[in-house]
């Protein structure tokens, strides 16, 4: 049985690049492609930084203390994208940090990011960090 005659059977429907999934209650769809994650990276950004793992992620630049770029391989679609962070499983004891602009806007194909501790003061770099971006490709 072909994948798409599989598709067609779960009530999805295809289009080139595009599945549709219709709920279970059969209100609401959802282009399966518009929900996947379009980047991330997790990453040791304690001394020299370097990947650990990767999804359409060029390069990362360590521009200071906790202060990250991330340039796509495939560019955004927009400069409006979402893009999320965290350092969950920091070795560091009693160390709640947030993911937020570095300072600079984001752009199609690179996101400026830093860790910031929760008490808003000071950057802090961390391993791991791990960075999730949503949206459309260009």
């Amino acid at each position: 049985m072909s994948s798409k005659i599989l598709v067609d059977e779960l009530a999805g429907k295809t289009a080139t690049g595009n599945i549709t999934v219709t709920s279970e209650g059969g209100s609401a769809t959802m282009q399966l492609q518009q929900g996947l994650a379009k980047a991330f990276i997790s990453f040791d950004g304690v001394g020299t930084v370097s990947t650990d793992t990767s999804f359409n992620i060029s390069t990362l630049t360590d521009n200071a203390a906790a202060d990250y770029s991330i340039t796509y391989t495939n560019n955004m679609d927009t400069s409006n994208h979402p893009i999320t962070g965290s350092v969950v499983g920091s070795g560091e004891i009693n160390y709640y940090s947030f993911i937020t602009s570095a300072g600079v806007a984001q752009t199609t194909s690179v996101d400026r990011v830093a860790s910031v501790h929760n008490n808003g003061s000071s950057n802090n770099d961390q391993d791991p960090v791990h960075l999730v971006t949503h949206g459309d490709l260009a």
